[in-house]
């Protein structure tokens, strides 16, 4: 690998685990579980950057209560580094911190670690041609096509062509189900799936211009920071200062170095049980469940389950979730809505 031309994958981890419960737990949230197959999210987002003719090892930006299985996760031969965010302040700070630790001209991959990507080839030429305009000083969102009209996304508008991609006319925030519809059918639109390529030192001189306190905390916190093995401390004093902010509202939408890449790659966010339904390829109206459960005259049912046996009749468009002493049941169009039950919150 040319190290020149190396692209640096920074893994963000972390996630309250409310939108999967009760298999996902504040102890061991969605990126930390086998869901897509036996590797969890977090591995499989690991192994897709493993290619060592491009990638460089990856740094990984976790909250302290998630490193050791980070580190349990991990490659046994990985040189991965491991960022330990003393508080969690949102996706602006986290990859301000990774940037703080590269060269100004390395090129991070900042990818979400509890994403489902099933095409790999597709997601590597995207990340080298986002890499490309990256090192021209852009700031690139990878844009996700978008198969349906997603009112749960936020979207981005291509602009002009530019290079591998093209430049962002506008991030538009989750549209309502009508605008989502009119997106899909203008073909100007993709899905934000919070996938960015950046220029470590033009991420941090654009973080400069349009956040100069959080830049300038970040930049305190790293220097005070102490190293400890692979895992890196920034001064916990001094982050706890910093107003937390998404990357999407701190930079992207304030920047003039938009642009994005199109990305055709199989991409799910499994934000809740119905979106791990379909991430399963299960089809329109197919059930998805272990060969000892047993349905009856159902339609496009989900059961996941620890142990029990499941048994249904005459069910449509239901998730059954079973885990330990804890049973969810909920509709597919309810699931958005388990985070504010009691129980996500009371682990």
């Amino acid at each position: 690998m040319n190290e020149r031309r190396a692209i640096h994958p920074v893994i963000l981890c972390g996630g309250s685990g409310t939108r999967l419960w009760p298999v996902s737990r504040k102890s061991r949230p969605k990126p930390f579980l086998p869901l897509m197959g036996e590797q969890t999210l977090f591995q499989q987002a690991v192994k897709r950057a493993d290619d060592p003719a491009h990638f460089a090892a990856p740094i990984v930006v976790a909250g302290p209560a998630h490193a050791d299985l980070i580190e349990q996760q991990l490659p046994s031969d990985s040189a991965a580094k491991l960022i330990v965010e003393p508080s969690a302040h949102n996706t602006a700070p986290a990859i301000a911190l990774a940037a703080a630790r590269l060269e100004p001209n390395a090129i991070m991959l900042v990818c979400p670690s509890d994403h489902h990507i099933a095409d790999t080839i597709a997601f590597r030429k995207a990340a080298l041609a986002a890499a490309e305009l990256a090192r021209e000083d852009y700031l690139v969102s990878f844009g996700i096509a978008a198969d349906h009209p997603e009112a749960g996304y936020g979207y981005i508008k291509r602009g002009a062509p530019l290079g591998s991609g093209f430049r962002v006319d506008a991030f538009v925030e989750k549209p309502d189900l009508a605008r989502a519809e009119a997106y899909l059918a203008s073909g100007e639109y993709a899905w934000n799936g919070g996938i960015f390529a950046f220029r470590a030192g033009a991420f941090l001189s654009e973080l400069a211009e349009h956040r100069p306190d959080m830049a300038r905390l970040v930049e305190q916190a790293t220097r005070s920071g102490r190293e400890e093995g692979r895992r890196f401390h920034p001064d916990a004093n001094v982050f706890a200062e910093i107003a937390g902010e998404s990357v999407d509202y701190a930079m992207m939408e304030n920047t003039t170095r938009a642009a994005m890449v199109p990305a055709d790659m199989g991409w799910s966010d499994i934000g809740n049980w119905a979106a791990l339904h379909d991430a399963l390829g299960a089809g329109l109206g197919a059930n998805v469940a272990p060969a000892e459960s047993e349905l009856v005259d159902c339609n496009n049912v989900l059961i996941v389950s620890d142990g029990p046996r499941v048994s249904a009749i005459g069910l449509e468009d239901v998730c059954v979730i079973v885990d330990g002493d804890e049973v969810l049941v909920t509709t597919r169009d309810g699931a958005q809505k388990v985070g504010k039950l009691l129980g996500p919150n009371e682990q």
